[in-house]
């Protein structure tokens, strides 16, 4: 990952209270990292209409950015860039993150706040247009790093892709992660948490494999499990549809993303399929 991305974390804002959150998360993991802040808004007819109600011009949006910049740069000790540019949020903000080689995006969801709604469908264009892994937070508080990632299997597509990731982070930030699957999934789920479990072993990351009986359904059953852990993230592979060119999110992904435990999700857009990459 490190040869194909820069250390490099961009964060969409509509200078929301929620973007805000996303900002400062972002900025406590790009320390830990020692990584790059890029702080985004995308110029839509949103903002054309956020900035024509309050009677001002397009050069409050760079005013903006720059502020929330220099909060940030005052209080983490970060270097931090800025850009605000003309287009849609569900394209824009992928084509920035492939131009800047981002490693990660954070994206703070929230309602009918701020100039843009990223929520519902619409968080869910962004994180499926990305080419590199989105962090969807809501209004917990930020936490310094992640200690307990839950890592749940639904299936056996894009293994490499979360696999690697997960190792990236746990090494990162010295964490455990928590495989999760219930006891009704099919056997290439099976086969596919026995060889993930083998590669963390192999690669001395600190994991836990946990089984549970699906009772409350499968989402249901992750969040529960993810709370109960007082989990810092959960980690989710977005599913390839048939031609493998685009990438779709089911109902439980969705509750997974926006669960009531609020609870950051990192979504992972697959782009491998073969254990054979993992060595196994």
């Amino acid at each position: 990952m490190k040869n194909e991305m820069n250390d490099v974390i961009l964060v969409p804002t509509d200078f929301s209270e929620i973007c805000d959150n996303a900002i400062n998360q972002a900025a406590e993991n790009a320390k830990i990292l020692k990584y790059r802040l890029y702080l985004l808004h995308v110029i839509n007819k949103d903002t054309w209409a956020y900035l024509n109600k309050v009677n001002l011009g397009i050069g409050a949006i760079n005013d903006k950015l720059e502020a929330k910049a220099a909060e940030v740069r005052t209080k983490y000790k970060l270097e931090v860039e800025t850009k605000a540019l003309e287009g849609s949020i569900f394209t824009t903000i992928s084509e920035v993150a492939q131009d800047i080689g981002a490693a990660l995006i954070y994206l703070g969801t929230h309602g009918k706040v701020g100039m843009q709604k990223l929520t519902g469908s619409f968080a869910i264009k962004v994180i499926t247009s990305s080419s590199v892994p989105v962090i969807v937070v809501q209004k917990r508080p930020p936490r310094k790093g992640f200690k307990n990632i839950v890592l749940p299997i639904t299936s056996d597509a894009g293994p490499w892709e979360k696999t690697k990731w997960a190792v990236f982070i746990a090494r990162q930030f010295g964490a455990t992660i928590h495989l999760f699957q219930t006891s009704t999934s099919d056997e290439s789920v099976v086969e596919a948490a026995k060889l993930m479990d083998e590669y963390f072993r192999k690669n001395k990351v600190k994991h836990t494999y946990m089984i549970s009986e699906k009772s409350t359904g499968f989402s249901g059953a992750v969040i529960n499990y993810a709370t109960s852990l007082d989990a810092d993230m959960i980690l989710i592979m977005t599913n390839p549809d048939a031609s493998f060119s685009k990438f779709l999110l089911g109902t439980y992904d969705e509750e997974m993303i926006f669960n009531n435990s609020q609870i950051p999700v990192m979504c992972i857009n697959p782009r491998k399929f073969s254990y054979q990459i993992l060595g196994l």
